[in-house]
């Protein structure tokens, strides 16, 4: 049996809608961050019928708006267009243990 293959999905600043880029910015959130959720996210579980939706929670340790975070965790929403993928927006959130959130 022949392994498949799974394509790594790369974004480049040219794929990123001003919306996207705007929201990114207030939210914290850099393109690497989307690359990484899109990738190796799990599935979030809240996207509406024809969009997905992945998220992933990254170690942080540092400050957002004054304020020290271990953990931030990033979700995105997209769908799938002609073979392309077409971001739709992206979310943060900044706290602990989304780990043990996620497992309940």
């Amino acid at each position: 049996m022949k392994s498949k293959k799974v394509q790594k999905i790369e974004i480049k600043q040219s794929d990123l809608h001003p919306h996207i880029k705007s929201r990114m910015g207030q939210r914290g959130i850099s393109l690497s961050e989307i690359e990484k959720t899109i990738n190796e996210g799990k599935d979030s579980g809240d996207a509406k019928e024809g969009t997905f939706g992945k998220v992933f929670v990254f170690q942080y340790n540092n400050y957002w708006e004054g304020n020290f975070f271990q953990e931030k965790e990033v979700s995105v929403y997209y769908k799938l267009k002609n073979d392309s993928l077409v971001l739709l927006t992206t979310k943060a959130r900044y706290g602990k243990d989304f780990f043990k959130e996620r497992q309940k």
